[in-house]
């Protein structure tokens, strides 16, 4: 068996699932279903952590926010994001800084894509990003899956 393909979630993906958000849903939510099988190694940066309780806690309240991300990092790791990550964010050709951070954190725990419908912010970051989609093919474990490119 092929071992898990390592990738970041951005925030977006993450908000597919827990809002349920249409038309994105069904693909965002089979990406967090392979990692939570074991058939994709999924991390979330940090800074999206507080982000997300962020979000969340404004229209479900506190307690909930905190419960969902409970839920949500038994299904996916934790992404550091400190002064080196930081360092080397501001280093990298990718113009939104957020999404920098995002690519450096990802790049610091080893991953080989970061999975986000904002495609058009990773133009030139140094690792592929891919819609949820389009990642669900490179996802080792069945019929429409192929190793990605290394």
């Amino acid at each position: 068996m092929a071992p898990p393909l390592c990738a970041l979630i951005d925030l977006d993906v993450i908000l597919d699932v827990l809002q349920e958000r249409q038309p994105f849903y069904t693909a965002s939510a089979a990406v967090l279903a392979a990692a939570e099988i074991g058939r994709l190694e999924g991390w979330v940066a940090a800074h999206s952590v507080t982000t997300l309780h962020y979000l969340l806690a404004r229209h479900v309240g506190a307690t909930k926010a905190r419960g969902a991300i409970g839920d949500l990092l038994g299904v996916l790791e934790v992404a550091a994001v400190d002064g080196t990550v930081i360092r080397q964010a501001l280093a990298l050709p990718v113009v939104d800084f957020e999404d920098a951070v995002q690519v450096a954190a990802a790049l610091a725990v080893g991953a080989r894509c970061v999975v986000t419908r904002n495609l058009a912010d990773y133009r030139s970051s140094p690792l592929p990003a891919y819609a949820p989609a389009e990642v669900l093919p490179l996802i080792p474990g069945d019929d429409r899956s192929r190793a990605p490119d290394a």
